[in-house]
């Protein structure tokens, strides 16, 4: 994929994962501050199951609220709905740590997801390697929205090539693999290493920020723990941000209150953007 350079800058971060980086937040929580974006914009990529060949397909378009659970695109159009994740925050955090630059988000995140097959039940896995019934899993929904996105030289539309600057990899995704089995969650290390690794080598780019999103649980259940083997799950985590140079994690999700037994309420993904937002900055320039 071309990376192309001028005057213009822009820096891109990639958003990826499961339901709580897709956003169960509602819009009619948002401040007005949350509402209205100028010089961020966003490629998401339509969501699909595992073999499905229209996953990833979008079009770039100025941030706006509705870009959560229930978006849809068909490529031409962007169809938005009534709930949010963190990239409202985010952009708006991002914007106050890079004033001059230009923020463009490349985000695709589908509820249910695992890393590993074994875990995928009927939503799908990222696992590089798993080839299903025809070769297609998030991971190459991943890829082809990130090839997408990055085709267009014109991002703002202004009649001026982009200078894209890859910057940052965040990722908040986990639950599902700590919800199956403990042969699961204990190589989930492994799993989000090698994905992170190949997500780097696809932007060409092998020390690029990468932040996670610590998991957490609501506890919500009759047994007072949603995820089975969640804490593996979170020393693995733990471990990657610790191992890794460019790697760091947030972990402010341990306080924040659910809308359901999986997912954050509004105020949790509000914070999450911001939390996101300055732990990558955090690395970009230390």
């Amino acid at each position: 994929m071309p990376f192309l350079f001028s005057a213009q800058k822009m820096r891109v971060f990639m958003l990826a994962g499961q339901s709580n980086m897709n956003g169960f937040g509602y819009t009619k929580d948002l401040p007005k501050d949350l509402k209205e974006f100028k010089d961020v914009y966003i490629f998401q990529g339509n969501t699909a199951d595992d073999g499905d060949k229209n996953g990833g397909v979008g079009k770039w378009d100025i941030l706006k609220p509705g870009h959560g659970t229930g978006f849809k695109t068909d490529g031409r159009n962007n169809m938005l709905s009534d709930r949010f994740g963190l990239e409202l925050s985010l952009a708006k955090r991002l914007k106050e740590l890079f004033p001059k630059d230009k923020i463009a988000l490349i985000k695709y995140a589908k509820e249910g997801t695992s890393i590993d097959s074994l875990a995928k039940a009927n939503f799908g896995c990222w696992e590089p390697e798993y080839r299903g019934s025809n070769g297609i899993n998030q991971y190459d929904h991943f890829l082809k929205t990130l090839s997408l996105a990055l085709e267009d030289s014109d991002i703002d539309k202004d009649g001026k090539k982009d200078e894209v600057i890859p910057s940052g990899i965040l990722w908040m995704q986990g639950e599902s693999d700590g919800g199956f089995t403990k042969e699961v969650a204990e190589k989930y290390y492994g799993h989000l290493n090698n994905l992170i690794n190949l997500m780097r080598a696809s932007l060409r780019k092998d020390d690029i920020p990468v932040v996670i999103g610590k998991i957490s649980d609501s506890g919500k259940n009759e047994k007072g723990k949603i995820w089975a083997f969640g804490e593996i799950i979170q020393e693995a985590e733990e471990k990657f941000a610790k191992t890794d140079k460019k790697g760091a994690v947030v972990r402010s999700t341990k306080n924040y209150k659910y809308s359901d037994n999986w997912h954050y309420d509004s105020a949790g993904y509000i914070d999450l953007g911001e939390k996101f937002a300055e732990e990558v900055f955090r690395l970009i320039t230390k």
